[in-house]
């Protein structure tokens, strides 16, 4: 580890150590009830014993399942919409009104129409994930097809290149960075969506935990399940992180985007 990475680690876990120091004390010292702001450690308590007696994990792979797949399906309709759009200008100028009447629309709001047409499972909480991935994905996407350089773009064509290899050889590996960028945004949003959709319809899942505990007066249950929804989104980020690392190795540092 070079010297860089141990003062940044170094620092991180001092941050870590001074925020549930003052997690642990402050809310004391400022005569807080428990019932407003429970300690890190009954907060710890109360995780162990929904672990034990209600079913934490199983909630936690239910959201965590949700949350994959929404991104997943979001990701996929992100690039390919992109990349139509980012091809055809016509078919941008057709269908941009939509898209963006579509972003515009708060997705959240969806939600509730969802379950009142899918029920409680797991499909409206994977829609609205799904719209709310798609638009970064989309954009970034269409953006970076658009801005291409022309110049690589005639020098393939002057090697009698297809329009499938022009996409294959410069345009789409020239959209990789756009796009890790907006599967990194993706990757948060995706939970956003999975818990509104929870919160609103579910019977199962950390956006249920989190409803049923605020309904018992349980705040350190609360605190769990946003633990959980936050070790969710980290996990995802970071898997993002992982794979742009592998695909984009061959690009210089300064121009990939920071971690």
């Amino acid at each position: 580890m070079s010297k860089r990475h141990a003062v940044t680690l170094g620092g991180s876990i001092a941050v870590l150590i001074v925020f549930l120091a003052a997690w642990q004390w402050l809310p004391g010292w400022l005569g807080m009830p428990e019932f407003v702001l429970p300690k890190f450690t009954t907060v710890m308590q109360e995780s162990v014993r929904m672990w034990h007696t209600g079913n934490f994990l199983e909630h936690f792979g239910y959201t965590a399942l949700e949350v994959v797949l929404g991104f997943i399906l979001g990701a996929l309709l992100g690039l390919f919409v992109g990349v139509v759009l980012g091809l055809s200008p016509t078919t941008e100028s057709v269908l941009s009104p939509y898209i963006l009447a579509l972003q515009i629309a708060p997705k959240v709001a969806f939600a509730p129409l969802f379950v009142m047409w899918l029920g409680y499972t797991i499909y409206p909480k994977i829609l609205v994930a799904l719209l709310i991935v798609f638009f970064p994905i989309m954009v970034n996407v269409l953006s970076a097809i658009r801005t291409v350089d022309p110049d690589m773009v005639n020098l393939v064509r002057t090697l009698n290149a297809s329009r499938w290899q022009i996409f294959r050889l410069v345009e789409f590996p020239s959209s990789l960075p756009a796009l890790f960028s907006g599967l990194r945004i993706g990757a948060t949003l995706a939970v956003i969506g999975v818990t509104v959709g929870e919160l609103v319809g579910g019977n199962k899942g950390l956006g249920f935990l989190l409803v049923d505990a605020e309904g018992q007066g349980n705040t350190a249950g609360v605190f769990v399940a946003i633990m959980g929804l936050t070790v969710i989104g980290i996990v995802a980020y970071a898997a993002v992180v992982w794979v742009e690392r592998r695909c984009l190795h061959y690009i210089p540092k300064a121009t990939v985007t920071t971690a």
